[in-house]
């Protein structure tokens, strides 16, 4: 039998006691770091006003300027991009092969249970001209620290968010690559942080970011060992700074569009959509199709703030005028927090964990000044409408 106490989800995540949403998407104000202004709009949308004012001719013209600086004469890889075979980062590193002609290098970081769908876009990847190379961690403790992820901190993505971050960094050290090309910047397309910078990541500012303030070091205070952690480790920040990694986003040099990147990357890389049709918890067909145990991690969220897949995506949609705002709540309503079940068996195996520990551990993390329980069921107090 699991023995825990129940999360205080506000302290934790410093979020605040009334729920909120935003008056030109759907976003509430539970998104850990969001913030919204007089007029209550998230920064999100108000970043995605600006974006539609960048010249984005002159925003290329200094991507075509960082290039030239990075780009090698000699056969070797000059740009690393971390891909997992998904429509966004192969957008990223096929233009930078194909239009500018750099010699990227993409690295995965494994999934824990590759689906078949994101195992055929990972190799689409690769036989459309791009090298990479597969960091797959010790499937033992990478088990046992997804489950103990679940519990403590109510996200058995937290490993791989681990690796996600700091594996890209150790092969451009391995591989004397000075420039790291990431996606967006979750912060600035999704709303987050203001003071966090649009162009480019600074190592110091991981554990806040993405890290959820767990960095992977806390557990060897929780019994693992540092040869046990030591590949889900960052760098030093000394050793990161001397070597001059310049780790940039994509999304500052080229208008983010997920829709557009769907598009390009089905005609440039083979990039096949979800074949169910849409994924568990949301309407859309094209976004974390890889890892089986993705629709947990959403789950987790919709929990902790209320917040499921389906208003994550509806919420970029409205911002990037594919849906209205009325689409974006009837969607929401429709398939917000929808029960992962297609890899729940699965998923309860790879934890070792059982129904009942499940069920535990959910309402260990429902936070309670968002939920209320009527006839034996849990419902939202407060809904976007």
């Amino acid at each position: 039998m699991l023995k825990f106490k129940k999360k205080n989800i506000i302290k934790t995540y410093n979020l605040p006691k009334t729920v909120e949403f935003c008056k030109n998407c759907i976003i509430s104000n539970q998104r850990p770091r969001i913030s919204f202004n007089n007029d209550g709009v998230c920064n999100a949308c108000v970043n995605i006003k600006n974006k539609n004012r960048i010249s984005w001719p002159e925003r290329e013209k200094e991507l075509k300027n960082l290039l030239s600086k990075y780009r090698k004469k000699n056969g070797k890889f000059d740009v690393i991009v971390p891909s997992s075979g998904g429509k966004d980062s192969a957008v990223v590193a096929h233009k930078l092969k194909y239009k500018y002609n750099m010699n990227p290098l993409t690295v995965t970081w494994a999934p824990h249970i590759y689906t078949d769908i994101g195992w055929k876009n990972f190799q689409g990847l690769i036989h459309s001209g791009l090298s990479n190379i597969l960091g797959t961690p010790n499937g033992e403790v990478h088990r046992r620290l997804t489950r103990d992820s679940l519990i403590e901190i109510g996200d058995p993505f937290q490993p791989f968010i681990y690796g996600q971050v700091s594996f890209p960094v150790k092969m451009a050290l391995q591989f004397d690559i000075s420039l790291i090309m990431d996606g967006e910047n979750g912060e600035f397309e999704y709303g987050g942080e203001k003071s966090a910078s649009e162009k480019s990541f600074s190592p110091k500012d991981e554990v806040k970011y993405w890290f959820s303030d767990f960095e992977a070091k806390k557990w060897i205070k929780k019994g693992y060992t540092k040869k046990e952690m030591d590949i889900y480790l960052s760098p030093p920040i000394d050793e990161i700074l001397s070597k001059k990694i310049n780790r940039q986003f994509w999304s500052y040099y080229q208008f983010w569009d997920p829709q557009e990147h769907y598009y390009y990357s089905t005609k440039n890389t083979g990039f096949k959509a979800n074949p169910d049709g849409r994924s568990e918890g949301t309407f859309s067909k094209y976004a974390s199709l890889d890892d089986a145990i993705d629709g947990f991690h959403f789950y987790f969220m919709f929990l902790k703030f209320g917040i499921g897949r389906a208003t994550s995506d509806a919420a970029h949609e409205i911002r990037e005028k594919h849906l209205t705002r009325e689409e974006g709540v009837k969607l929401v309503k429709k398939y917000d927090g929808e029960f992962p079940k297609k890899y729940y068996s699965k998923f309860l195996e790879y934890c070792n964990i059982n129904d009942k520990e499940f069920h535990q551990i959910c309402d260990k993390w429902r936070a309670t000044h968002l939920w209320t329980k009527k006839n034996g069921k849990w419902k939202l107090k407060k809904q976007v409408s």
